[in-house]
């Protein structure tokens, strides 16, 4: 069965954006609360678009270079994972920028006029005011994860043991269905596949709309 196959897919999911969250969110926030308008910054976002648009494949083969080979990470789950997180970085960080900004100025200066310091202000206004859209930008990183097949197959392996550690190799379901079609010796196997991997992405995006839902409905009370 695909048992392995869905632990494995799970893994990755959670160690990247484990990986990602933080540090998408942080950059986020200097980015919209603390850099000043100037080179520096049209640098560091010219920076980040531009690793939005760098095919997959390159980031395989940079994760297979620097992860598994110089860091001596080898075929793992830990290696696919953090090659997932370079990928997914520019999406987490434009769209928690995106949505730190729409925050309304005057949340911040009434809390600021309350005493509050700027850390206090971010960590305790503007960030929980943007959690909806943060959120958003941690499902598209996620989807992409699901999907990802190339980088993960260059860093985390093609195995279809259960990983008992994050050092061990794994293969995802979107590895799975690409060896399974190009294989073609069981294209029942193939479209059975398929159907698991959408079923999942369906289930991710059910599950975060309904929390953002419930973020909204909260915030409005």
């Amino acid at each position: 069965g695909i048992f392995s196959v869905i632990i494995s897919t799970f893994y990755i999911i959670i160690l990247s954006v484990v990986f990602a969250a933080p540090i998408g969110i942080a950059a986020s926030v200097y980015l919209t609360e603390y850099a000043k308008e100037g080179p520096v910054l049209s640098i560091i976002r010219f920076g980040t678009e531009a690793l939005a648009g760098i095919p997959s494949i390159i980031y395989g083969l940079f994760g297979y270079s620097f992860f598994v080979v110089f860091l001596g990470l080898k075929y793992s789950i830990l290696s696919g994972a953090l090659t997932l997180t370079f990928m997914i970085l520019p999406t987490i960080i434009r769209t928690s920028e995106e949505a730190i900004k729409a925050v309304p100025k005057s949340y911040r200066e009434g809390s600021l006029a309350l005493g509050a310091t700027k850390l206090q202000t971010i960590r305790k206004i503007v960030i929980p005011s943007a959690m909806p859209g943060i959120l958003t930008g941690l499902i598209l990183g996620i989807g992409r994860v699901v999907g990802e097949s190339a980088a993960v197959l260059y860093t985390a392996g093609s195995s279809l043991g259960v990983p008992d550690s994050i050092f061990r190799p794994g293969r995802t379901l979107s590895v799975h269905l690409f060896t399974l079609a190009s294989e073609g010796l069981s294209m029942e196997n193939t479209y059975a596949t398929a159907v698991v991997l959408m079923a999942l992405i369906l289930i991710i995006n059910f599950t975060a709309n309904t929390l953002i839902s419930k973020i909204f409905i909260t915030r409005r009370r």
